[in-house]
């Protein structure tokens, strides 16, 4: 007798990475196989003896995932990375012991202005928020990451949430700097350096039933120093080009002034000069 369960329908953003998960161990299995539209895109054995994945699976070579599809050797769960809307459908596992099969419907939405970029110019010294411009769960978890580094995780339970050197990656670059907002999952540098310039990424967890949904969004940040005057490196870059304006203005008005006196001069004389630029 065939056991069919289907989860509650999934809405996602373009670029998001999903996984739909089994709920059972793959070593108590003995084929675990997932469909996209009804044709396979992942197996794996109990014995982990075969596994595929995409167009290692399908006998037509239809490579429409390209390396996006990971499967937990564990658990068999799938997961898609990068999603695109071409990928919008139903997704069925079929777990072989159990005579079980599970289907997602799972649509894909185009790109939210919200996850955009950010490219942010900051003077040294100053405080700066990366938010998420989402609206956060209370069981979402929240990570940041500085040049691939992990330096902040927020978790539901405060006691769980880490920031730079108490997180398992992380060193002590930013030393008590990183100030995180527990309700919106915002993350705060203050009294940020030149070495914080770089590439700073953010990923968003949220799970429901079987289903658990990453969103990323990244900040790349540029920190200008301040001179020993107390100015930034803008505004010093700013005031030389400004200098020397005033310097080739000055240059200029003196040299006409002196082909005006000898033009002066040359026409007392009677003389006459054509003047060649």
């Amino acid at each position: 007798m065939l056991t069919v369960f289907i989860c509650s329908p999934a809405s996602v953003m373009e670029g998001d990475s999903v996984t739909l998960f089994t709920r059972v161990k793959t070593n108590q299995q003995k084929v675990i196989t997932w469909y996209s539209n009804e044709t396979i895109i992942a197996e794996i054995t109990g014995d982990l003896s075969f596994i595929c994945t995409d167009v290692q699976c399908n006998e037509d070579g239809t490579e429409r995932f390209r390396d996006r599809l990971k499967l937990d050797n564990q658990t068999g769960s799938l997961t898609i990375r990068d999603i695109r809307t071409t990928d919008s459908g139903y997704f069925r596992l079929f777990i072989n012991k159990f005579n079980m099969t599970m289907t997602f419907s799972i649509t894909v939405q185009g790109h939210s202005a919200a996850k955009q970029d950010e490219i942010i110019v900051v003077e040294e010294g100053e405080s700066i928020t990366l938010n998420s411009d989402v609206e956060k769960s209370p069981d979402d978890i929240v990570t940041f990451y500085f040049n691939d580094t992990l330096i902040t995780e927020i978790t539901e339970n405060p006691n769980k949430t880490c920031t730079d050197v108490q997180c398992e990656d992380a060193d002590e670059r930013f030393r008590d700097r990183l100030k995180v907002n527990q309700s919106s999952g915002s993350l705060t540098i203050t009294n940020i350096r030149t070495t914080d310039s770089g590439l700073y990424k953010l990923k968003i967890t949220s799970y429901s039933n079987n289903i658990s949904i990453s969103s990323f969004k990244s900040f790349s940040i540029n920190v200008t120093g301040v001179s020993d005057s107390g100015l930034s490196s803008a505004t010093v870059t700013g005031i030389c080009a400004a200098a020397a304006l005033v310097v080739v203005l000055l240059f200029v008005a003196a040299a006409a002034a002196v082909l005006y006196y000898h033009k002066l001069q040359a026409g007392q004389n009677g003389e006459h000069y054509i003047l060649l630029f």
